[in-house]
C-alpha cells in the first residue's frame, strides 16, 4: 500500500495491494531486473482508522520505527535522561503510566533507519547506557494492546489525571519540551 501511495498518490485497500506485494516478493526471490511487470490493483475499501494502522506498520515493517519497553527509575530526571540516551531520533510514540515509587514502565516508538541507525544500534546504545530495554518491534499482542495498558493499576494515586500532548514530528520535540517545563 505505501509503494503504490509513494509512487502514484492513491490510497488502496489492504486486498488491493496484494498483487503488488506479490511482484515485490516475486522480483526479490528470483532477482529480476529489466522487465514490466503487471498487477492488478482493486478496491479502495479503506477508512481512516485502517490507514492509521497501515502507516504504522508499514514504518516497522521497513525497519523505520523500533517499539520498545523500558525500566526507568522512578525519580525526576530519568525520563530526560531516557531522552537524552535516545539522541536525535524522533520519538514517535510514548506512553507511560505510575504505577510504583522505585521503577516506570515506559512503552516508546523510536524512529530508526534500517542501514544507517537500526534498530539493533538502538537497542545496545540504550543497555550500553544501563537502561533494561525489551524489543517488542515484532510482537503483534503489544503492538496491538500493550501500549494501552502499560503501567498497570496505579496503587497509590487516587487522583489520578490522563493527559495527552502532540508534538511537531521532528527529533528532539519531546526533548525540548521536558527541557522547557524544567527536567
Amino acid at each position: 500500500m505505501k509503494d503504490i501511495y509513494d509512487d502514484t498518490r492513491s490510497i488502496t485497500e489492504p486486498a488491493g495491494a496484494l498483487g503488488v506485494a506479490g511482484i515485490k516478493k516475486y522480483v526479490e526471490q528470483r532477482g529480476i531486473s529489466g522487465q514490466t511487470l503487471v498487477a492488478i490493483d482493486s478496491g479502495a475499501n479503506v477508512n481512516f482508522d485502517r490507514l492509521r494502522h497501515v502507516a504504522e506498520r508499514a514504518e516497522l515493517g521497513e525497519g523505520r520505527e523500533a517499539i520498545i519497553a523500558v525500566t526507568i527509575p522512578e525519580q525526576p530526571g530519568s525520563f530526560k535522561a531516557f531522552c537524552e540516551a535516545i539522541g536525535k531520533r524522533q520519538i514517535t510514540e510514548f506512553n507511560y503510566r505510575y504505577h510504583t515509587d522505585r521503577e516506570a514502565h515506559i512503552f516508546v516508538g523510536v524512529q530508526t533507519h534500517p542501514e544507517n541507525d537500526p534498530r539493533s544500534a538502538l537497542i545496545a546504545s540504550l543497555t550500553g547506557q544501563g537502561f533494561l530495554v525489551l524489543d517488542l518491534t515484532d510482537n503483534e499482542l503489544a503492538k496491538l494492546h500493550i501500549r494501552h495498558m502499560v503501567g498497570g493499576h496505579a496503587e497509590r494515586v487516587n487522583d489520578e489525571v490522563v493527559l495527552r500532548f502532540e508534538f511537531p514530528e521532528r527529533p528532539g520535540a519531546l526533548f525540548n519540551f521536558l527541557n522547557r517545563l524544567g527536567g
